[in-house]
């Protein structure tokens, strides 16, 4: 089945023909880009699932919110108390330390929410049904840029019982939607800059070059130039608003793509490789089989022979029986210039699997007759 899904999947990526994609899908703008936040804060509300009294930077946290909200933890207990008790661990179950991470998208404006991601740092067991305290989140220039805060969102399910359990899914990590508030806007020079750049996801000079032919021949020449395999600068209007109309026409012209590198990508903790079309072979001839090796151990009791001394015991013995086997997998030739499809044919008719693929992959470059670049993850 594994083999006949890979199969599947390889004709379809040869089958597919050169198609035109829009520029807004392949490229882009220099100066719009999104930014990461982080903040670190508390989570309340736990059912005795928090840090504890072991954490101590967590009482700590606890206590200075206290003390910023008018509440005094290391003060007298009452006004006939003329001495000051000072609380030298606090040990809420109920309370946890987290870090707070964010991605602030490009123009995101004061007022509008984005959602975040909570992680517990100390020894919370879980955040389920806990509420986020206020945070603040930063940027690296260290200015806050929002404001976190909301109850938790967790997928995962966890049951006990009879000293038995079972759990799925990551209890000390979940995502709050839209739970924070944008407070502050960063500046692009997307608004001020001579030009605008695009630069392509996946560096190639075919897709630069076939860019600035679609945006010249579309807005006349010299609208757009190449600056190297990456980037296009385009020679934008000045006004934000017709600059705003220009970019829309731009991301919506359709080009065709140069072929990406041939590259093969092989995970070989899951098995799973993708080769892509452009792969292409020499003249080689591959032969790939395996050796099986087989122990079988059997029990079996000696009993004493019928002249044996008084006091002669049955005695257990362990017989050991060693088998070896080898594949006999026919070899198989590969002819100059061979495609995907002619790679997978071959290598399903001997029965190949996922492993086996990835030995006979990695033995092709060694020997130099792959020709793409071998990426293992």
């Amino acid at each position: 089945m594994q083999r006949l899904i890979f199969l599947t999947f390889c004709l379809l990526l040869c089958a597919q023909p050169a198609q035109a994609d829009r520029i807004k899908d392949l490229t882009s703008v220099a100066s719009v880009r999104a930014n990461q936040l982080i903040g670190y804060g508390l989570v309340v509300g736990l059912q005795a699932t928090g840090d504890g009294g072991d954490i101590p930077f967590a009482g700590q946290s606890l206590r200075a919110l206290l003390n910023q909200l008018g509440v005094s933890v290391d003060g007298q207990l009452s006004d006939f108390d003329g001495g000051v008790s000072l609380v030298a661990k606090l040990d809420v179950k109920n309370v946890a330390a987290v870090m707070v991470t964010a991605e602030l998208p490009a123009f995101a404006k004061p007022g509008q929410t984005i959602d975040v991601n909570v992680a517990a740092i100390g020894k919370a067991t879980s955040l389920r049904g806990g509420n986020l305290i206020m945070t603040r989140l930063r940027a690296a220039d260290g200015s806050v840029y929002a404001i976190a805060q909301g109850s938790m969102t967790i997928a995962s399910v966890e049951a006990s019982a009879a000293g038995s359990s079972i759990s799925t899914g990551v209890s000390t990590s979940c995502r709050i939607p839209n739970g924070a508030l944008v407070e502050r806007a960063v500046e692009t020079s997307f608004e001020k800059s001579a030009s605008v750049v695009l630069n392509v996801r996946s560096h190639d000079f075919t897709t630069a070059n076939a860019i600035v032919n679609a945006v010249n021949s579309k807005f006349g020449a010299g609208i757009a130039r190449a600056l190297d395999g990456v980037s296009v600068a385009l020679a934008a209007p000045q006004e934000i608003n017709q600059r705003v109309a220009f970019m829309s026409m731009i991301e919506n012209l359709e080009i065709v793509p140069g072929d990406a590198t041939a590259r093969v990508v092989i995970n070989a903790r899951t098995g799973t490789v993708v080769i892509s079309r452009n792969v292409r072979v020499t003249a080689s001839a591959v032969s790939h089989g395996g050796i099986t090796v087989s122990i079988a151990a059997t029990n079996s009791v000696s009993q004493p022979a019928a002249l044996a001394p008084v006091g002669a015991v049955p005695v257990t013995v362990t017989n050991a029986e060693i088998s070896a086997t080898e594949a006999k997998n026919p070899m198989f030739l590969f002819q100059p210039g061979v495609d995907l499809r002619d790679i997978v044919d071959a290598i399903n008719q001997v029965g190949a699997t996922p492993s086996a693929l990835i030995a006979i992959l990695e033995a092709l470059r060694r020997a130099g007759s792959l020709r793409a670049e071998l990426v293992v993850i």
